[in-house]
């Protein structure tokens, strides 16, 4: 089914994309993307400068990443604003090099009333949009030139964010072998509250067992407290059966918690482009945290499967609530997790699931069928 872009009657769109790269484009002869299986077919479709930065990757899975990344980004922004593929010029906003991507006109002004951001990590790309249906003014050749009517919508202010993180990528327990957890998420300390912090190394959610058996934090009583890897754990559970299990499984279950502290808060600082570097950062805290339980992974004949689901988090900025924002995380396969924020006229928005892209079926054909000249980089 080709990806939509109007789940709400006409009066705005949210969507929610996903693009599994980890099969596509395989390696040709030297990891060059524009020699992989099919890579030159989709490159062509970018602009020069898109080209640039995806064929600067050192790595092919980075490149594949970045040229899915720019195809979300002009697929979105073509259907949104009903213009050729070749059309679509995406720059930043605000700062040139560090700003948040957006769409503009031939005369480099940012579009209004759209808004999308994506994500990647470890083979996945994501992709968020928003479409506030402004009515929008068109040259001959289908560029946009400016509104008809603005601040028709009270919802044309909407931003959006994404995040993804895959828990088990990086070398975590170098670190956390040496020192202890708490030595490990303190190196966070830039990007964390001292309250985040704490209930990091000091909480759990739960632990999986490896026969599969779920414990709950009130099973566990003080032993929520360890932060060495490594210990035989000694609990009675809630049947009343004793169970004993290494510690490594709670050291997972507080990584999967901190990385879930970690998604959310990447998602809320992309609402407008801002980095981890944020002078702000610590003052943006989350509570009623909770890890989404995983998913299962791709199987041979099967995609991967989403795990939990979870809308409840709870937004504070320089010790207020953030009254508009809305959060969602949800677990995709074992490792990762994917955090979604829109922030504007959100009381009645509902964040629509993640649909899985086919890189031919609702990329590349719509790309062919609405392209009238190559993609260009000016505006």
């Amino acid at each position: 089914m080709a990806p939509s872009i109007d789940n709400t009657g006409g009066r705005y769109a949210l969507v929610c994309w996903l693009l599994d790269t980890r099969s596509l484009w395989p390696a040709g002869r030297d990891n060059n993307i524009w020699n992989a299986a099919g890579g030159s077919e989709a490159m062509a479709l970018l602009s020069t400068e898109e080209q640039k930065t995806v064929s600067s990757k050192m790595f092919l899975p980075d490149a594949k990443m970045s040229l899915a990344s720019a195809l979300l980004k002009r697929l979105f922004i073509s259907k949104a604003l009903d213009i050729p593929w070749n059309n679509v010029i995406i720059s930043r906003k605000n700062d040139r090099r560090h700003g948040k991507p957006c769409a503009v006109d031939t005369a480099g002004r940012p579009i209004e009333g759209i808004d999308f951001n994506v994500s990647h990590q470890a083979g996945l790309v994501t992709l968020i949009g928003w479409d506030g249906k402004q009515r929008h003014e068109y040259g001959a050749g289908g560029d946009v030139q400016g509104l008809i009517s603005s601040g028709a919508h009270p919802e044309q202010d909407v931003m959006v964010g994404t995040d993804i993180v895959c828990v088990n990528e990086r070398d975590d327990y170098r670190t956390i072998d040496s020192e202890g957890l708490d030595s490990w998420i303190d190196i966070y300390d830039f990007v964390f509250s001292d309250e985040e912090r704490w209930t990091m190394k000091y909480d759990v959610d739960y632990v999986t067992l490896l026969d599969g058996t779920i414990l709950q934090r009130e099973e566990l009583g003080r032993h929520d407290r360890c932060i060495q890897r490594d210990k035989i754990i000694t609990v009675k559970a809630s049947s009343g059966q004793t169970v004993r299990f290494n510690s490594d499984l709670l050291i997972e279950a507080k990584l999967r918690r901190f990385y879930t502290f970690f998604c959310y808060k990447e998602a809320y600082i992309k609402l407008a482009g801002e980095a981890l570097l944020a002078p702000w950062l610590k003052q943006l805290e989350f509570s009623n945290v909770r890890s989404p339980r995983p998913g299962s992974p791709a199987r041979c004949s099967t995609d991967g499967q989403w795990g939990e689901e979870i809308t409840d988090v709870e937004t504070h900025l320089n010790g207020a609530e953030v009254s508009d924002v809305k959060m969602k995380i949800q677990a995709f396969e074992e490792q990762f997790m994917i955090a979604t924020a829109i922030q504007g006229n959100v009381s009645k928005l509902q964040v629509p699931a993640f649909q899985k892209l086919d890189i031919k079926a609702d990329v590349l054909r719509w790309a062919q069928k609405h392209t009238t000249g190559a993609p260009s980089d000016d505006p």
